[in-house]
């Protein structure tokens, strides 16, 4: 068994173990998910720290597809090396994508009837948020970030308004903005 997790956290019991998890995981994921992911990994099952879920996720957001597919990847493969890693995937992805495509099939049928609309609409805030909350409640992580608190909710900000007032593209803002504060958080780990 592949391992960096400390002997005394709970972890993963198996790859059967993850593969229900995420499984589970992945269907109460519809729409904004960072915070299910937080509040499983995390609070419920405690297989991370926040602050090794505030790494995992940064890294899963720089890397191409979906970033509860890139975290999952990611503990799969620290518990059970590549056999945890393609569990941990079967679940992300078998049991949500027959609900997607049976979902599919139940809106083109509905779309454009009044109440989907309306219930589509209310379902975007809610996304908000839980984005918002969960991005209020990793706050206190940073605290032992290398960049420090003020550092952090400067470049925060400055995502912020390149994306949501700018509407600079993600695609140009995260490598940008990312290469920047990994060079500052370099500089001061390095000798």
């Amino acid at each position: 068994m592949v391992s960096d997790i400390p002997e005394d956290r709970p972890r993963p019991k198996s790859p059967a173990d993850l593969f229900i998890s995420f499984t589970l995981l992945a269907l109460q994921g519809f729409g904004g998910v960072l915070a299910v992911v937080q509040r499983e990994l995390v609070e419920r099952k405690r297989w991370l720290t926040q602050e090794e879920f505030l790494e995992d996720w940064a890294v899963a957001q720089i890397m191409p597809g979906p970033n509860v597919v890139n975290i999952s990847l990611m503990i799969g493969a620290r518990s059970f090396g590549l056999r945890g890693a393609l569990a941990a995937l079967a679940g992300m992805l078998t049991l949500p994508m027959m609900v997607l495509i049976l979902l599919a099939l139940v809106y083109a049928r509905f779309a454009d009837h009044p109440m989907t609309i309306g219930a589509l609409r209310g379902m975007g805030a809610v996304a908000a948020g839980l984005i918002i909350a969960t991005g209020l409640k990793l706050i206190p992580a940073l605290k032992n970030n290398v960049l420090g608190k003020s550092l952090s909710a400067m470049l925060g900000i400055a995502f912020f308004a390149a994306i949501a007032l700018l509407r600079w593209p993600l695609m140009y803002v995260l490598p940008s903005l990312g290469l920047i504060a990994c060079v500052i958080a370099y500089r001061k780990v390095s000798p």
